[in-house]
């Protein structure tokens, strides 16, 4: 067990959109091709989840959280397909509820993106969102640039925290006291052990100093493998990985979809 000091703000780790490395003028590469033999340090973990979705051309991958909410403890699941540069489909559903009326659909092939509510039947298509400009402009900071995908998936989201981990990793992760713990595995894959007390410390009523995110990283990938939130001692979020296929054989059809009859489409 490898245990770091929390990091103050002069020490954090601001480096989600730094490094990326380019072939040919047009395929970005991962900075740290692999982890060294051992356990990394944070900078080194960091650095190496950053680049996740790189090391993959095709990716499917099913997550499963389950979480304490005000309505007990739900149940959601994940089904991710992507493929780079631009096409992902993320279908969300959660067990036990209504066959076929549950489920929301996320489909993008890089220019538009497609979503579907089968509780309400609401379809959108609209462009994918234009990014702010002066993002890479070289005299901000670190900390206020921000990650950019190959292949985007639905904001604040788990798939994306999961393949896109750069942001986790500088705004939340880097503002606790990070520990790691060791190896482990998950989805029946080598993983690292990371552990993070009482991130975004706030300082004023309402903040939890006992609250604490563990996340396995796959030693292969970066991605990550699991997530627990713990409040207390008490877990109240834990999102797992149950199926990671990397380089995945995708069939023609893995990106179609069409709306059912009866969409009310929203523009």
């Amino acid at each position: 067990m490898v245990r770091f000091a929390a990091m103050t703000n002069s020490r954090l780790w601001d480096r989600a959109a730094s490094a990326l490395v380019v072939a040919d003028g047009e395929r970005r590469l991962p900075e740290v091709v692999a982890l060294p033999v051992g356990l990394p340090t944070v900078q080194q973990l960091f650095d190496f989840m950053r680049d996740a979705e790189l090391r993959f051309a095709t990716l499917r991958m099913r997550i499963t959280e389950r979480a304490i909410t005000t309505r007990g403890e739900e149940a959601t699941e994940f089904d991710v397909t992507l493929r780079h540069p631009g096409d992902a489909k993320v279908m969300t559903n959660r067990p036990g509820e209504i066959v076929g009326g549950q489920y929301e659909a996320w489909i993008s092939d890089g220019d538009l993106v497609r979503t579907y509510v089968g509780a309400h039947k609401l379809g959108t298509e609209r462009p994918v969102r234009n990014r702010p400009r002066g993002l890479d402009d070289p005299d901000l900071p670190g900390s206020a640039k921000v990650y950019e995908p190959v292949t985007a998936l639905p904001m604040e989201t788990l798939p994306d925290t999961f393949i896109h981990p750069a942001g986790y990793c500088q705004n939340v992760l880097a503002t606790g006291a990070l520990t790691i713990e060791g190896t482990g595995r998950s989805a029946d894959r080598a993983a690292i052990r990371l552990r993070c007390d009482h991130p975004r410390t706030t300082e004023v009523v309402g903040d939890r100093p006992d609250f604490t995110i563990r996340v396995w990283v796959d030693r292969e990938t970066g991605v990550i493998l699991r997530l627990v939130e713990t409040i207390a001692g008490e877990v109240t979020r834990d999102a797992v990985v149950t199926d990671l296929q990397p380089d995945a054989s995708l069939p023609p059809s893995a990106f179609d979809f069409t709306f059912p009859t009866g969409t009310t489409l929203i523009y």
